[in-house]
């Protein structure tokens, strides 16, 4: 069952501070050190705010703490871009640094009409990472997905769900676990959103490698590069992935195959 905790928030600083090594951070390790990671005291000392303060936000109290704060926090964990974005996220903040746009109404019309003239498989997500849109190499290419009439949209449900999607998807774990990381970039805000946090919930409860790899609170940006598929018909097929955010729709992804 997934584990309960305080707060995303607290859970997510806690994880960074504990996967982080005194050698890591330029602290001495010591003789009797029990701490997994750094203790709390130390990653408040190299981001120069208090250990009281460290520990209100491991417990989710962000009601006073400034985008300031966070930046110094987020450099003294050694955080990434998409991991920072994310945790200004999880404390209610806007990045000053975060470029992600806000949605445009007519996003989908216009993407929905770019797909017919793309003649590569192609398709498009929305914020919850259901496809709501694809051309017919996309539908020949995701046979098991896009090309089924009764089969879910959800790429997590497709990947997490279907067992198809092990055979289908080349080293399907180390996918998965990207996958995972990805979405949870993508999240920031929406964690408290009704319909993303039952989402996770159902996805958390029926697939064991999904609570997994979420309980690891990895953060990674979407990346393209080679992706490698085992298809039921035509055989092994290397593609390049290449991800796009329309500048005015960031909620929307279009995914294309070369």
């Amino acid at each position: 069952m997934p584990r309960t905790s305080a707060s995303p928030l607290g859970e997510f600083l806690r994880a960074h501070r504990e996967r982080l090594s005194p050698q890591q951070a330029g602290l001495p390790v010591g003789a009797r050190r029990r701490a997994k990671g750094l203790r709390r005291e130390e990653v408040a000392q190299l981001a120069g705010i208090s250990p009281t303060w460290l520990t209100w936000l491991e417990q989710g109290r962000t009601e006073s703490v400034s985008a300031h704060t966070l930046t110094r926090l987020a450099a003294a964990l050694q955080l990434s871009a998409a991991e920072t974005d994310y945790l200004f996220d999880l404390a209610g903040l806007k990045n000053p640094q975060d470029k992600r746009a806000d949605a445009h109404p007519q996003a989908r019309e216009l993407l929905e009409k770019t797909l017919p003239h793309i003649a590569i498989a192609a398709y498009v997500l929305d914020r919850h990472w259901r496809a709501v849109a694809w051309n017919p190499p996309a539908a020949e290419l995701f046979c098991e997905w896009l090309g089924r009439p009764d089969a879910s949209r959800s790429l997590l449900d497709f990947i997490f769900l279907m067992p198809q999607a092990r055979e289908f998807i080349d080293n399907w774990p180390e996918r998965a676990r990207r996958i995972v990381a990805e979405l949870r970039a993508d999240l920031g805000q929406q964690l408290d959103d009704a319909e993303t946090a039952a989402m996770l919930a159902r996805l958390r409860r029926k697939s064991v490698e999904f609570e997994r790899f979420w309980q690891q609170q990895d953060v990674l940006e979407r990346e393209g590069g080679e992706r490698a598929f085992n298809h039921p018909a035509q055989g092994r097929l290397l593609r390049q992935q290449i991800t796009l955010r329309p500048a005015q729709a960031a909620e929307y992804k279009l995914v294309m195959l070369l």
